[in-house]
């Protein structure tokens, strides 16, 4: 198996075109754009996960499913639905050269393949514009509490702004409402909150009514991120991305309709009762990344 090169500089070539959709970007990594050629690097290793987590005081169980892809010394992530992607998938995409992962696999590889080259483009460890946020030690009660507060941390709001939450976990909503915001709910697979908020199936009305819009990296796995994005940009409404699926993709469209991102690469915090790291970006003012 040919180890993958370690690619050159994160920013690639002179001056790429920032991307506007993910297909875009899928392109742009394709022709190297974004770095080396991924004709050239091998996927070394993929892996199928399925947990569930319960947290004390709420009665949601959170069933996650994730696909990873190794690539040198960086993962790629992506979460999908039940029965998307089988466990067959660790025997069929390990030692696969990336750039046919990238245009034959089905979704998720394609983006846990994206997020590997991306990331170990430009680690998140290593990016001096990534603010590091530790999460302390503890129960998965304390750990998930410090994470999405630090992801409501990105939030710049006014006292009652109507905040669109793509993608709902108890804690942040309570984070949400913490900072002051009025949260506006959806998710394909909940459809109240422990405190009994409605939680909508369609993310039209929490588009269309956002002052903000807070979004999970699940819509990278599921093509709905390129709606999301063109929609803030439309509206010129803050976009957030909280991100275990497809953090280093997310940070792609910093400062093209993305506004502020929580990364938070393989292990995620989920798996560890130590402290671990998260990384927040912010896109400059007047959209630069």
């Amino acid at each position: 198996m040919t180890a993958p090169t370690s690619p050159a500089s994160p920013a690639g070539p002179a001056n790429p075109a920032r991307p506007r959709t993910v297909d875009g970007l899928m392109s742009g990594v394709l022709a190297g754009a974004h770095g080396p050629d991924p004709a050239g690097l091998t996927a070394t290793s993929a892996f199928w996960i399925h947990h569930g987590t319960r947290l004390a005081g709420g009665d949601t169980t959170y069933l996650n499913q994730y696909v990873l892809i190794r690539l040198g010394g960086s993962f790629g992530a992506c979460a999908f639905e039940a029965g998307e992607v089988d466990p067959a998938v660790c025997r069929e995409a390990s030692g696969m050269p990336l750039d046919v992962l990238l245009r034959e696999a089905p979704r998720p590889i394609r983006i846990a393949a994206l997020d590997a080259y991306l990331t170990e483009a430009e680690p998140h460890s290593r990016t001096a514009r990534a603010e590091r946020v530790t999460l302390p030690a503890g129960t998965p009660e304390t750990r998930a509490k410090a994470r999405d507060t630090a992801v409501a941390g990105l939030l710049d709001i006014a006292p009652g702004a109507k905040v669109g939450l793509i993608g709902v976990v108890n804690p942040l909503v309570a984070a949400i409402r913490e900072r002051g915001g009025s949260p506006l709910l959806c998710d394909f697979n909940l459809r109240t909150t422990q405190w009994g908020d409605p939680v909508s199936d369609s993310a039209e009305t929490v588009l269309g009514e956002s002052d903000a819009v807070i979004a999970t990296g699940m819509t990278l796995s599921n093509g709905s991120f390129d709606t999301v994005l063109a929609r803030c940009r439309e509206r010129a409404v803050p976009l957030i991305v909280y991100a275990q699926t497809g953090s280093a993709v997310a940070r792609a469209f910093l400062g093209s309709g993305v506004t502020a991102l929580s990364a938070e690469p393989f292990p995620f915090s989920q798996f560890s009762a130590e402290p671990t790291t998260l990384y927040r970006y912010r896109a400059l003012p007047g959209g630069g990344a």
